[in-house]
């Protein structure tokens, strides 16, 4: 019988990474950023503190990566979203995604958890806002390359305030899905389309008064 191959310490690596990652986002679903302890972490990791600590400095550390893991599937999508036939009907579509997603009480608590820390901790602050910053270039470039395609010129501030009410609208499921957790999803996806698909359509807006367009 042949020897199965050996697992590159690469990506050994990466599969504990991502097991600690998993077990911390857990607790900290659970405890809190700051309820959490490594200790915690390890146990629910099933492994040494050591090994968390080989692995993450700290707690902020393991954030970053959660955030990070976040922010690279987002701008993979908005890069899917850009490359499609047509753009508009390609984010009504995936739409649908993102309120199921945002509705996951699993996946609201974390994130609302980070959001709450990044108030109070100015070094999860910068990281979140930093990766907020890429997400929303990426997300006004997509806007941008569905808006020129239809014949819209539109000033920069429209761009950005259509990017950060759609920000806005997904992100503000997390409340709603820990506030009302029995929600009517299909009802929501239904609506959150016809918002998405009237946002992208509307009209170019004039500049406010003062404001030249760039």
């Amino acid at each position: 019988m042949t020897a199965a191959p050996p697992i590159p310490d690469a990506t050994r690596a990466d599969a504990r990474r991502s097991q600690i990652r998993a077990a911390a986002a857990e607790c900290f679903r659970q405890h809190g950023f700051h309820g959490t302890s490594i200790a915690q972490i390890s146990k629910a990791a099933g492994m040494s503190t050591g090994h968390i600590y080989h692995y993450f400095e700290n707690k902020e550390a393991i954030i970053a990566e959660i955030v990070a893991q976040d922010l690279e599937r987002l701008l993979t999508l908005t890069a899917e979203l850009r490359a499609a036939s047509d753009v508009k009907a390609a984010m009504i579509e995936r739409a649908v995604e993102g309120v199921q997603q945002n509705l996951d009480p699993a996946h609201a608590g974390l994130q609302l958890e980070v959001v709450a820390e990044a108030a109070r901790n100015p070094r999860i602050a910068h990281i979140v806002r930093a990766a907020d910053r890429q997400c929303r270039e990426s997300l006004l470039q997509t806007i941008r390359t569905l808006r020129r395609a239809a014949g819209h010129q539109d000033s920069e501030a429209t761009l950005a305030g259509m990017a950060e009410a759609i920000s806005a609208m997904f992100e503000g499921l997390r409340i709603r899905a820990i506030r009302n957790p029995d929600i009517d999803r299909d009802v929501v996806v239904q609506m959150f389309r016809r918002m998405v698909g009237d946002l992208l359509s509307q009209a170019p807006q004039p500049p406010p008064r003062g404001r030249r367009d760039t």
